[in-house]
């Protein structure tokens, strides 16, 4: 059991940042990834579908095995959370939570800014969970053509920049003196947004928080990969090509591909990372 992947999933790309994390802070683990490219994105979609689509999802990764299950999406993560912790005997770690914890710990002047998708923020779990904290007041705004731009593998633009100057101007008015990127995607346009914000706005991402939680709950089940564990990353997409979500991960991620198999259920194998 020790030695089965953790599952990640996310509608899309996006949650290939929590892949990252994940690795990087627990290097024997093996990771099996899978990005609902065919419905992404989840964002403007009614919470009772994305709650279907992820249900879908997590079943497929229990089915194959995993120990642990990661909603690296922050929509399904408002839309189903629950559910998911009470229909698996598994583990299961979301990316709001972590990154709340973050934000009240980092603000110093009790303002802070969430951004996310439509769903995200309508769904408003994040401003509930902030506002437990009388002391601080939120400013949660909207963002959903940031995940268009990642799935298009468009992260640098003059576009992007006046997409972010426009979304966020509210909050850099508010005063806020910390972001919180409520979007496994929206790591891939920090530069823009931290541009937009200003060096005094401090940026929490979801995604190196939830590898924290991640590391906490296996220590804490006594779940970690045995020291002679050799650890295989296996993606898995909904969509129709495979090639193209190799080619949108290796221009995010930075990493060669090699190796590429596409099966019936859409598994795109990558290599391990190298030690």
């Amino acid at each position: 059991m020790n030695d089965a992947p953790i599952g990640i999933f996310d509608s899309g790309v996006g949650g290939l940042t929590v892949a990252r994390a994940v690795s990087a802070q627990l290097p024997r683990e093996s990771i099996l990834y899978i990005g609902d490219t065919a419905r992404s994105p989840y964002g403007p979609k009614p919470i009772a579908d994305v709650r279907r689509y992820a249900l879908e999802i997590l079943d497929t990764l229990v089915e194959q095995g995993v120990k642990m299950l990661v909603i690296a999406c922050n929509t399904a993560s408002a839309a189903m959370l629950r559910d998911a912790r009470e229909r698996y005997d598994v583990p299961v770690v979301e990316v709001i939570g972590p990154a709340v914890r973050t934000a009240m710990s980092t603000t110093r002047n009790g303002r802070i800014g969430v951004i996310g998708t439509d769903g995200t923020i309508g769904s408003g779990a994040y401003q509930d969970m902030l506002e437990v904290n009388a002391r601080l007041e939120v400013f949660a705004r909207a963002c959903p053509a940031f995940v268009d731009f990642v799935e298009a593998g468009e992260t640098d633009t003059p576009r992007v920049l006046a997409t972010a100057e426009e979304y966020l101007a509210p909050l850099r008015h508010a005063g806020v003196d910390t972001l919180v990127l409520g979007c496994t995607h929206y790591p891939f346009l920090e530069g823009a947004i931290s541009y937009v914000m200003g060096e005094g706005v401090s940026l929490v991402s979801s995604d190196t928080e939830t590898a924290k939680d991640v590391y906490r709950q296996l220590v804490s089940r006594d779940l970690l990969a045995g020291p002679d564990a050799v650890p295989r990353h296996v993606y898995e997409a909904t969509g129709a090509s495979a090639d193209d979500f190799v080619r949108l991960a290796h221009r995010l991620m930075g990493r060669e591909v090699r190796d590429v198999r596409l099966v019936q259920t859409g598994a795109i194998d990558l290599p391990a990372p190298r030690a």
